[in-house]
């Protein structure tokens, strides 16, 4: 399952979840849109006035039946993209579940400028665990497009080896 973790239609790191995806070249891949989805902010309000939004079970039952969670973090002013943090707080309010279900997660960052989204994914990095992912391996691309051509994928050859290395150690480990 990839997914761009941002509600922008044209978001780079949808880009850069779909470009990777692509390696696992016998996995029948799902792209999940999260610029698509049309769910209330959460609160404790909504939630009760409005119950659980078919879209957030949707979603995760993809997680459910997923064997891989390919995430691509955008940073929004040092922190998640707000269409990501929703969907994620909806998810983590279904009862009894983790919301990432202990899946094996390639947890990736870009962003314009030179740290590739380095704030968001240190963050992840030490909250997903907590809500049940099982993070395999991470990425970030620096300067997205100066080493990403939207046909072509990453386009410097350096970040390129280093983002097979990661998926590599991952298709020998799930």
């Amino acid at each position: 399952m990839a997914i761009g973790g941002s509600n922008s239609q044209n978001s780079i790191n949808k880009a850069l979840a779909y470009f990777a995806a692509q390696f696992f070249e016998k996995a029948i891949i799902t792209k999940f849109d999260i610029s698509s989805l049309n769910i209330p902010i959460y609160s404790i309000d909504n939630e009760t006035i409005l119950g659980m939004p078919l879209e957030v079970t949707n979603f995760a039952s993809l997680i459910d039946e997923t064997d891989l969670i390919i995430l691509s973090l955008a940073e929004n002013n040092g922190s998640f993209n707000v269409g990501l943090k929703n969907l994620l707080d909806w998810t983590s309010r279904i009862k009894e579940r983790k919301l990432f279900n202990e899946k094996p997660m390639i947890l990736m960052s870009t962003s314009p400028g030179p740290r590739g989204g380095a704030t968001v994914l240190d963050s992840a990095k030490n909250i997903f665990p907590y809500l049940g992912a099982d993070i395999r391996g991470t990425f970030s691309l620096p300067n997205f497009y100066q080493n990403f051509d939207f046909n072509k994928g990453i386009t410097n050859d350096e970040l390129l080896e280093e983002l097979k290395t990661v998926i590599s150690k991952i298709k020998t480990s799930i």
